[in-house]
């Protein structure tokens, strides 16, 4: 074939059929409630709010086999416990009923401010 990409109708029909997660929607919703029910039973040692409602969390994944991963920061990179906390988050979420595994990546980009923080953590802190 000359190094050309041929398609066939059968190749373009089951591209254009609608993927189906294997989660049963009820299933996700309940898994969110709970991840977020987690992650809001681990604190920010130096500041009295959980670590969702400091806007700590900037992306949850979950995997269709109930594994988990997570992308946080902290307040500032010197953190004392940035060794720690990602281990906190971990343990969390294992103890959500389903969860085969979990996996905290920190990163810093884009860096957190105040901004991201929720409503009800400006209202704990008294930053309106």
């Amino acid at each position: 074939m000359d190094g050309q990409i041929s398609s066939s109708d059968a190749f373009t029909e089951t591209w254009a059929e609608p993927q189906t997660a294997a989660l049963p929607q009820a299933e996700l919703d309940r898994l969110t409630d709970a991840l977020i029910a987690a992650l809001k039973t681990v604190y920010d040692p130096e500041i009295p709010v959980d670590i969702y409602e400091l806007g700590l969390i900037y992306k949850v994944d979950l995997s269709d086999d109930k594994d988990v991963l997570i992308d946080m920061t902290l307040t500032a990179p010197g953190c004392p416990v940035a060794g720690e906390m990602p281990g906190w988050i971990e343990d969390a979420v294992m103890k959500v009923e389903g969860i085969k595994s979990a996996r905290a990546n920190l990163v810093f980009d884009p860096p957190w401010d105040s901004s991201k923080m929720s409503d009800e953590a400006k209202l704990a802190l008294n930053m309106f």
